[in-house]
C-alpha cells in the first residue's frame, strides 16, 4: 500500500540531493573540525562554508549564525540566556507558542526569574496586536516571544509590525520561525528580529540539526559549556554531516521557494475546497484563507461517532497526518493551541500539512475517505 504524508509540519522527506552532499561528506571528511591538523580543515572549512551559505540566504553575518541540535535548543538558548544576561524581568508571549518557548517561559516565571504576560488571542488565533503594544508600553524593555507562524494552525503574524512595535519600546525580539524558514523570504536586514530558531528537518534537511540566528549586538553567554565550538557559544564536536545538509536544504527551498509555494497552496486550497463541497458541516480552525502559512491546514470535524477514532482510521487507510501538534502526538493532553482559541472540545480536530511531493490526486483520495467516514 502506498501511503499518503500529509504530516509536513511535523516532518518533511529529506531531498534526495541533501542526502547526496551528506554521503559525501561522511565518506570523504571524517576529522574533527576543532583539529588544527590538515584532516579537521577540510571539515572546518565545510562547517564555515555551510554557516556562510545560511547567513547569505538571510541577509546576515556568518558570526550571527550558531549550529544546534534543532528548534527546541534554539528555542531554550534564546530565551534562557536573554533572561540570564540581558537582564530581562518580563516576557511577552501567547498561549499558543510551541511548548519548547511555552513551557521555558512558564518554567522561568515559576522560578522568579521573569513575570510573563500572554497577548490576548483574536477568535481566528491571530495576536491582538494592539495589546501587545499596550503590553509593551507597560513593560518596556521586556522579551517578545512569538512564532512566525503556529505549528498547529497555520496562522502567521505580522512579522514587520511585531519587530516595530518591539523596536520602538526597547524590546528583545524572540521569533520561532521553525515552521517558516524555508517556505517564507525573510531578510533580516530589513525585518529586526534578535533571535530566531531553525530545524532543518522542517525543509526536506535531515533531524537533529538547526541553527539559532543571534543579532550580533547582543552579548550572551553559551546554553551548553565545555569546548570552544560555534565560536565559544556552544559547547561540543558539531553534526557536520547535519549541517551540511541543513546548508543543502535550506539553499534548494530558497532556489525553488516560489514555484513550491504556488503549487502546494493549490494543493492546500483543492483541499478546502473538496472538503467544503463532500462535508458542507466542517470548520476551519485559524485563519486559512486570510494571513496563514500555505503549508498547514487544520480541520474541525463535526461530532460524530468516528470522531475520537478518526486519526487511527486515516492511518488504516494509510493516510499519515496529525491531531494537532506532533510534540504531543502519542499523550492523552488535548491541543493547548486549539484550547487557546476556544475550539468546542467535542470537535474533532485534524491538522494537515503538505510538502513538495503531495498532489490533487491524494487530496480526492484522503476527502473520499473522510466522507466514508463522516457522511
Amino acid at each position: 500500500m502506498n501511503r499518503i504524508y500529509f504530516d509536513n509540519a511535523a516532518t518533511t522527506p529529506i531531498h534526495p540531493e541533501v542526502v547526496k552532499v551528506m554521503a559525501a561528506a561522511m565518506t570523504e571528511h571524517f576529522g574533527n573540525p576543532s583539529s588544527t591538523h590538515a584532516h579537521g580543515r577540510q571539515v572546518k572549512t565545510l562547517l564555515e562554508e555551510a554557516r556562510k551559505k545560511v547567513a547569505t540566504i538571510l541577509h546576515v553575518t556568518p558570526g550571527e549564525i550558531f549550529f544546534t541540535s534543532g528548534g527546541t535548543e534554539a528555542d531554550n538558548m534564546a530565551l534562557r540566556c536573554c533572561v540570564e544576561d540581558l537582564g530581562v524581568k518580563h516576557a511577552i508571549s501567547s498561549k499558543i507558542e510551541h511548548h519548547a518557548v511555552l513551557h521555558t517561559l512558564e518554567e522561568l516565571d515559576k522560578k522568579g526569574k521573569i513575570q510573563l504576560h500572554f497577548v490576548n488571542l483574536l477568535p481566528n488565533g491571530h495576536i491582538d496586536i494592539d495589546h501587545l503594544e499596550e503590553l509593551l508600553k507597560q513593560y518596556p524593555g521586556a522579551l517578545v516571544s512569538l512564532m512566525h507562524a503556529n505549528n498547529e494552525l497555520g496562522n502567521m503574524i505580522d512579522l514587520d509590525k511585531v519587530s516595530q512595535l518591539c523596536t520602538e519600546n526597547n524590546a528583545y525580539f524572540h521569533c520561532d520561525t521553525v515552521q517558516t524558514i524555508g517556505h517564507f523570504p525573510l531578510d533580516l536586514s530589513v525585518t529586526k528580529i534578535d533571535f530566531i530558531a531553525c530545524a532543518a528537518h522542517k525543509f526536506n534537511g535531515p533531524k537533529g540539526v538547526g541553527f539559532i540566528y543571534i543579532n550580533n549586538r547582543l552579548k550572551i553567554n553559551p546554553l551548553i559549556t565545555g569546548g570552544s565550538q560555534e565560536r565559544n557559544m556552544r559547547g561540543g564536536t558539531e553534526n557536520v554531516y547535519g549541517i551540511v545538509g541543513l546548508a543543502k536544504a535550506l539553499e534548494i527551498a530558497y532556489n525553488e521557494l516560489e514555484h513550491e509555494k504556488v503549487q502546494i497552496l493549490e494543493v492546500k486550497n483543492y483541499m478546502m475546497k473538496r472538503i467544503k463541497e463532500e462535508i458542507p458541516s466542517v470548520r476551519f480552525n485559524g485563519d486559512p484563507d486570510g494571513r496563514s502559512l500555505y503549508t498547514v491546514l487544520n480541520v474541525c470535524f463535526p461530532p460524530s461517532p468516528v470522531s475520537e477514532m478518526m486519526l487511527f482510521k486515516l492511518d488504516i487507510e494509510g493516510i499519515s497526518c496529525s491531531g494537532g501538534s506532533a510534540c504531543s502526538s502519542g499523550s492523552n493532553v488535548g491541543s493547548h493551541v486549539l484550547a487557546a482559541i476556544g475550539v468546542p472540545e467535542d470537535c474533532s480536530s485534524v491538522r494537515f500539512s503538505f510538502g513538495r511531493q503531495n498532489t490533487k490526486e491524494e487530496v480526492d483520495i484522503v476527502v473520499g475517505k473522510l466522507k466514508e467516514m463522516l457522511v
